[in-house]
């Protein structure tokens, strides 16, 4: 069986949590900050999980990782 490649994308987006959740940035913080409410600017520091959906296909683009 060959080695499967992982995606280099993924890898530097994602990382893998010690119960196999996917942990990414929040999304929409890149710029337009002014126009967003506080609210949404507080909301989104740091990082979440992904849905049990959106895990499924980025496992598939890691295959080594746990």
């Amino acid at each position: 069986m060959p080695k499967l490649k992982t995606k280099s994308s993924a890898k530097k987006r994602f990382k893998v949590t010690a119960k196999g959740r996917i942990k990414v940035q929040q999304a929409g913080k890149r710029h337009g900050m002014i126009k967003r409410s506080n609210k949404f600017v507080r909301n989104a520091r740091g990082t979440t999980t992904l849905s049990k959906q959106d895990e499924k296909i980025v496992k598939k683009f890691m295959p080594y990782s746990r």
